[in-house]
């Protein structure tokens, strides 16, 4: 018998929604973002780029979520980085990895089903709020508590 593993991972429908979301928090705001969605494997599954997101920060909202998919969120992944020197000189020479804020695991009951990315704002606090409004969704979307 094959040894065989289930997992899940994030709709497509669910991450339209989530572009749309986040793009709307940053229409709110006025900034203009960069929006991508990773499905669990780390593939692009969407992605949203406003007029006037700057080009180079759509590779860099594809590695906060690529980073994300560690299971944390970019910040707290900065965050734990910070307090050692080997891992702070060592995480920028791996590519797709992004220690700053706005990349975000998408979960479902404990599981990484996909993760997000959003890059372009001036600040890395309107990343933040803009993927924290599209990880609301999650929730909604399957009845379960997201991170």
């Amino acid at each position: 018998m094959l040894n065989l593993v289930k997992k899940h991972s994030i709709s497509f429908e669910l991450a339209q929604k989530m572009v749309a979301a986040a793009v709307a928090k940053a229409g709110e705001i006025g900034v203009s973002e960069n929006v991508v969605i990773l499905d669990d494997s780390g593939n692009l599954k969407a992605f949203g780029r406003m007029d006037g997101a700057p080009i180079p920060t759509i590779e860099m909202a594809q590695n906060k979520a690529y980073t994300a998919l560690l299971g944390v969120s970019t910040q707290e992944f900065f965050n734990f980085i910070q307090r050692d020197p080997s891992l702070l000189a060592g995480i920028p020479t791996l590519s797709r990895i992004a220690a700053w804020g706005g990349g975000f695991p998408v979960t479902v009951n404990g599981e990484v089903i996909g993760a997000i990315g959003v890059s372009g704002a001036p600040t890395v606090q309107n990343d933040i709020d803009c993927a924290t409004a599209a990880l609301a969704l999650v929730s909604d979307a399957v009845g379960a508590k997201s991170s």
